[in-house]
């Protein structure tokens, strides 16, 4: 379920990159931007190269200006993966980086925003993050979900998923492949009391909405798209 499409274009991190700022929210260092007065917020969950990825943190920076205040907690510790550790291969660094483990922490992160008068939130999940935001729409303890060629997703959790959910998937994709989330579409279709979709990007691979490159146009503007559609799914139902 994971391999070197996870680990394809790593992103130069940086702890100052954005528009917002890091605080401590429920006991996690978290990326957060837009006004604290919003009453709708969204959490983004990273993938397996965390919270300091500035194309991520940009994202959140053009969610958080459509009104909602927007949390990035690292929840990987401050322990990214790093692929030039030959120490840690990847099979190594999950085993310490569990997405249940995660599912857990966002529940306090989650009651830290609402204490600020937060009523509705909204997550989205990127390769690793979506496993754990898919856990939360099984929870109902977000108000809405968006997975991003998502790792580790299972036709099992898509079954039991209680909130409105979009997949925005990439046709070049071996973890999450289109025939895959042509399953999610399956079931989603038969669950009427749960709005959902898929879509799958063409000519994009597994991670490109936020490992795209710059001087790859296609790439950028299909990243976009797929922001878009985040944006309008998140506009729609955490209200």
């Amino acid at each position: 379920m994971s391999g070197p499409q996870c680990c394809s274009n790593p992103p130069t991190l940086n702890p100052n990159a954005g528009g917002g700022h890091v605080e401590q929210l429920g006991g996690f260092s978290s990326y957060v931007s837009g006004s604290t007065d919003s009453k709708l917020a969204v959490l983004l969950v990273s993938d397996i190269f965390g919270y300091e990825n500035p194309k991520l943190r940009k994202l959140a920076d053009k969610v958080a200006a459509a009104g909602f205040y927007v949390v990035v907690p690292d929840f990987l510790h401050g322990d990214p993966y790093v692929p030039e550790n030959a120490e840690r291969p990847l099979p190594d660094w999950l085993k310490d980086h569990g997405a249940d483990k995660a599912f857990e922490e966002a529940k306090p992160v989650i009651e830290a925003v609402k204490s600020k008068g937060v009523s509705a939130v909204g997550a989205a999940g990127f390769c690793w993050g979506a496993k754990v935001v898919v856990e939360l729409a099984k929870s109902e303890l977000i108000q809405a979900a968006v997975l991003l060629h998502p790792s580790f997703v299972t036709l099992d959790d898509i079954k039991v998923v209680k909130v409105p959910i979009a997949v925005l998937g990439a046709e070049i994709d071996k973890i999450s492949p289109p025939e895959v989330l042509k399953q999610f579409e399956e079931v989603l279709a038969a669950k009427p009391e749960v709005d959902g979709y898929v879509k799958i990007f063409p000519k994009v691979a597994h991670g490109w909405t936020v490992r795209y490159r710059d001087e790859d146009e296609a790439a950028v503007k299909s990243a976009e798209e797929a922001h878009q559609n985040l944006l309008e799914w998140f506009v729609k139902y955490v209200k």
